[in-house]
């Protein structure tokens, strides 16, 4: 990346490190372009008992002349320094990377490993802990890019056609792999399946007991933004695990304000007795 290029993205990004897990709620819209984006988010303190562990990320931030739109929930276990780190950290290492203009993919995929790698070097500071990522990168309104590690997910709504984008890992799918690092799987009458018997996703930021039997490669996916793009719906699994992805997007596509769109995905996973933390992002297009 040129220098007047980072320069202009550190003002810009300087903006977001402020913020905060919580369990609250907020919204917000784009400036520029010829789509009006919105977006709205809803945070609700899960039924374990443990401080609040996800964080998110919602901010439109103007890099170059160019606006970008960074949204993203990060999922913590065993503690929330790892998830506030990422918050932290993890959107300004993809944009640094000097080929994020031309090959987006590319940038983000070694950026979360690097950010990884990052974790890892201040485990003493950071803790045990881990967290799960999923990241949203929407390019002047037109081009979005999503990825993600572990099992938060994003579904973006085409003509009211949910289509998920990320891959859920999970320790079942990913066996083979993880045998071959050294690890195994166990599978416990009455639980998940877990890592070890301890994490119950494939692939993590930190975790550094685990790591060697841990991915931190994100899957990666792509979409052009147009007239039959509806929304996008990035949430933390304790929304996917009472509710279908095609369930999200009907109960959303009937709420045109997207902040009214989070809270009732996040109130209907509470209502269905939901017991984790429940995060979610909703971003609306409009031509």
């Amino acid at each position: 990346m040129c220098m007047d290029r980072l320069c202009c993205f550190n003002a810009a990004y300087s903006q977001l490190v402020g913020v905060r897990s919580s369990c609250g709620s907020g919204k917000g819209r784009n400036h520029q372009g010829s789509i009006k984006v919105t977006y709205g988010f809803s945070l609700i303190k899960g039924k374990a008992n443990h401080p609040m562990e996800d964080y998110h990320l919602t901010k439109f931030v103007q890099v170059n002349g160019q606006e970008l739109g960074l949204f993203a929930i990060f999922d913590g276990h065993l503690g929330d320094s790892v998830p506030a780190y990422l918050q932290k950290h993890l959107f300004s290492n993809i944009l640094k990377e000097e080929e994020f203009w031309t090959h987006p993919d590319r940038s983000i995929k070694k950026a979360y490993e690097r950010t990884d790698q990052a974790i890892l070097s201040h485990s003493p500071d950071l803790g045990r802990g881990g967290s799960t990522a999923v990241t949203a990168i929407l390019i002047n309104g037109q081009k979005l890019w999503i990825a993600n590690v572990g099992d938060s997910r994003a579904v973006l709504s085409r003509g009211g056609e949910a289509r998920q984008m990320t891959t859920d890992h999970e320790p079942s799918t990913e066996r083979g792999s993880i045998e071959t690092r050294g690890g195994f799987v166990s599978n416990m009458p009455g639980d998940v399946p877990r890592v070890n018997g301890q994490l119950a996703v494939s692939r993590a930021f930190g975790d550094k007991s685990l790591k060697s039997h841990l991915s931190s490669e994100p899957d990666i996916d792509q979409a052009d933004i147009n007239h039959e793009t509806e929304l996008l719906i990035l949430a933390s699994d304790g929304l996917w695990k009472v509710m279908d992805n095609q369930e999200a997007v009907n109960l959303a596509r009937k709420v045109k304000d997207p902040l009214s769109a989070a809270k009732q995905l996040t109130a209907e996973a509470l209502n269905r007795d939901s017991k984790d933390d429940i995060s979610c992002v909703v971003v609306r297009f409009r031509i």
